[in-house]
């Protein structure tokens, strides 16, 4: 029997990448060679791959054997790793590993992969979000304020410390790290600048701080593994922390440094606290979505009150770390711990054990800059991703831009379109066209591109998988971030997350396909009477208005949801019908976003359909609604409050209805927010080119100014963007917009 091979993926592009050696070095050591082939693979911090020769896994530091990757080891890329290994262990740390990025490029190259998913990983690097979901399902988290970038009013921040009763000591810490990385413990408000700012440019990049209170009590780690036989989140003894008395909190020394800290498993106390520490541990798993490993740490206060200060996806996987101190106590060896792991994920993704799944220098300044156009994908909208991506190729600036039109196939592979084939009507038309000489690998976009836009709908591309990939690679892109993606890709956990921050949504219940299966009739009563008749239902992550219908009655409901789970979707969405006037929004814009001109949608048959979206003298929108100036603007200042809620970046719609008082159950005007589209469609006949419109931007100055966002939002995260950017002066243009927002 073949053995299935495991590429154990360490090093890295993140600060963490000597933890992320120790780690992967370890899973190496005690992967069970009787049923896995082993294939260590490093990545340097300029984010090449080598497969990585056994001699160089047991030097001390990266700095040690780096110099010599280029000469002994075998350099490959992204695109050709499923030809040497079937299944990824991540053992890499932080940024680009454990943020979504390199989730999103796994799922695109369709390799199996440990660990949490792309919603899920970018949500447990994004501290500011994770607390407002946690605190949203009721689970305690320290008090903090957020300081964004370029805040440094510290006279301001102290005020609003003592507004939130946050007294000094408190807690420093970057937004968006791990391994304490940035963090620090702050005495007097002397002390805030240096802290902010240390934590503020921990990664060059500049990035929101939290200032926390600091949490006396006992502190602990909680290691929470999947038990996939029986279908449940399986907690291990949490460890008990006790740092050094010379330092202040549990620091990057206190958690890598051999005998730095004092750490007891399982935890001294009493049985009841254990079990309740690891029972709000598997809650917070379940809320997070994190999958067959996280890491909750958090505080047990004398008032046995539990306070969860960091959720991970991953844990570190040194020798002596929580995660086999933890699993040692329930007889896991290491072996046994990595082993089930894998077979958590095989079991996951419906793989048996043995390998039984298919294989599926001239000047710069005289260059336009190049913007790879990529259209297509797999998802239910790859038609309407045609009509965007061949819209912008053509609405691309021939004085600024070099197109280069590009196709995603439905094997989510990439392919050069030559002029031909950019005009086919159809994606299965291209899919009949394109010939192996024209693929291009994702590896291969730096090298012919300063820009990516994704022109992309629905799956993964608007689901934080190829906003993953483009960060892996360092390419700028349009459009907003891999949490933002993932999270408004879903429109029950965006609604959820949107209630929770005190914007009106529509009452909604989520249904499985299991749950229908099992308890149809009762299913059936229970949303006649929470929801009431009519009411609208649709699949919980698509767009473009895919499945989505109006039922009046039972029967109605049965077959809308019959449809729905007969196209192999797990979930349905329904929701209350809202009456009053539907309304699509554009949003543009980064930190100071502006929503356009809100646009009435008017659908003939009650629900928008596809063609009326899309279909050029289909459908009717009016542009700006026929509404007061006052409501425009108060529809408009709830916008951007939402898309700045979710942070979004460059541009989304955002779909809704507007509510008089009388219309209103509140007695109060209301926007009740729909879903809000990251991506929207650039199809000649979308609506936001008319908003667009009614503020001077013409359709080729609108994608101008998205392409601009997009380079600013990642003008830091690379030097080849810093020097495009810098040698074009952003196209030496001002435009309206920039004299607006």
């Amino acid at each position: 029997m073949q053995k299935i091979r495991v590429g154990v993926f360490m090093g890295g592009k993140s600060k963490e990448c000597e933890v992320s050696l120790n780690s992967g070095r370890t899973i190496c050591d005690h992967l069970d060679t009787a049923c896995y082939e082993i294939v260590p693979l490093f990545q340097t911090l300029d984010g090449t791959i080598y497969i990585l020769p056994w001699a160089f896994l047991y030097r001390g530091k990266i700095v040690d054997f780096v110099h010599r990757l280029k000469n002994e080891a075998q350099h490959i890329t992204w695109d050709c790793l499923k030809k040497y290994i079937d299944f990824m262990y991540i053992a890499m740390h932080g940024r680009f590993a454990e943020d979504g990025t390199l989730q999103g490029m796994l799922e695109l190259l369709q390799i199996p992969y440990f660990g949490s998913k792309v919603y899920a990983s970018a949500l447990g690097m994004d501290k500011i979000m994770q607390k407002k979901i946690l605190q949203a399902h009721s689970i305690k988290v320290p008090k903090g304020i957020i300081v964004e970038q370029q805040h440094n009013d510290i006279p301001a921040i102290t005020q609003k410390l003592h507004e939130e009763n946050i007294p000094f000591p408190v807690i420093v810490k970057p937004a968006k790290e791990g391994s304490s990385l940035g963090t620090s413990i702050v005495q007097h408000k002397d002390q805030l600048l240096k802290a902010i700012q240390n934590a503020r440019f921990v990664n060059k990049k500049a990035q929101p701080v939290l200032i926390e209170k600091k949490i006396d009590g006992m502190e602990f780690s909680c290691i929470v593994i999947t038990d996939y036989k029986n279908q449940m989140l399986l907690p291990l003894p949490p460890t008990e922390i006790v740092i050094n008395k010379h330092v202040d909190f549990f620091d990057y020394d206190q958690k890598y440094m051999p005998g730095s800290s004092l750490q007891y498993t399982p935890a001294r106390c009493n049985a009841a606290l254990i079990r309740k520490i690891q029972a709000e541990c598997v809650k917070v798993m379940e809320i997070l979505e994190f999958k067959n490993l996280g890491r909750i740490d958090g505080f047990l206060t004398s008032e046995n009150e539990i306070i969860i200060i960091d959720p991970n996806s991953f844990s570190g996987a040194a020798p002596s770390s929580f995660l086999f101190k933890q699993a040692a106590q329930i007889n896991m060896n290491h072996t046994q711990l990595i082993n089930h792991f894998i077979e958590t994920e095989l079991h996951a993704y419906g793989i048996q054990k043995k390998k039984a799944f298919q294989k599926m220098s001239t000047n710069l300044q005289e260059k336009k800059i190049r913007v790879a156009v990529i259209m297509g994908g797999r998802s239910d909208e790859r038609e309407i991703s045609l009509e965007s991506g061949r819209n912008v190729t053509y609405k691309l600036s021939p004085h600024t831009y070099e197109p280069i039109p590009l196709f995603l196939s439905r094997s989510l592979e990439l392919y050069r379109l030559n002029t031909r084939m950019l005009v086919s009507n159809s994606t299965q038309e291209i899919e009949d066209l394109i010939t192996p000489d024209m693929k291009l690998g994702w590896h291969e976009l730096p090298s012919i591109a300063d820009f990516v836009f994704i022109a992309l709908h629905g799956g993964e591309g608007e689901n934080g998988c190829v906003q993953g990939a483009l960060e892996m690679l360092e390419l700028p892109y349009n459009g907003s971030s891999i949490l933002s993606t993932a999270l408004c890709i879903d429109k029950f956990k965006t609604s959820q997350f949107l209630a929770s921050q005190g914007f009106d949504v529509p009452r909604a219940m989520l249904i499985s396909v299991a749950q229908w299966k099992e308890q149809k009739k009762s299913l059936t009563k229970n949303i006649a009477a929470t929801l009431k008749f009519p009411c609208i239902v649709k699949p919980h992550n698509d767009g473009c208005s895919v499945m989505v219908s109006k039922a009046n009655n039972e029967q109605e409901l049965n077959i809308a949801l019959e449809t729905i789970f007969a196209a192999q979707r797990n979930f349905a969405l329904v929701e209350e019908f809202i009456h009053g006037i539907e309304l699509t929004v554009g949003v543009l814009g980064n930190e100071k976003p502006r929503a356009l001109p809100p646009s009435q949608a008017i659908a003939q048959k009650g629900i928008l359909s596809i063609q009326e979206k899309f279909l050029p003298g289909a459908g009717e929108n009016q542009t700006p609604a026929p509404l007061a100036k006052k409501t425009l603007e108060f529809i408009q200042k709830t916008i951007e409050k939402a898309f700045t809620a979710v942070d979004c970046k460059g541009y989304a719609r955002i779909d809704c209805f507007y509510q008089t008082a009388a219309q209103s159950p509140t007695k109060k005007e209301r926007v009740v927010i729909l879903e809000i589209n990251t991506l929207p469609g650039l199809t000649p006949a979308t609506c936001i080119f008319h908003q667009a419109a009614e503020i001077g931007l013409k359709p080729m100055d609108f994608i101008d100014e998205i392409i601009k966002l997009g380079f600013a939002f990642h003008s830091s995260s690379s030097q080849k963007v810093q020097e495009v950017t810098g040698l074009k002066n952003m196209h030496k243009k001002t435009t309206i917009l920039q004299k607006n927002i």
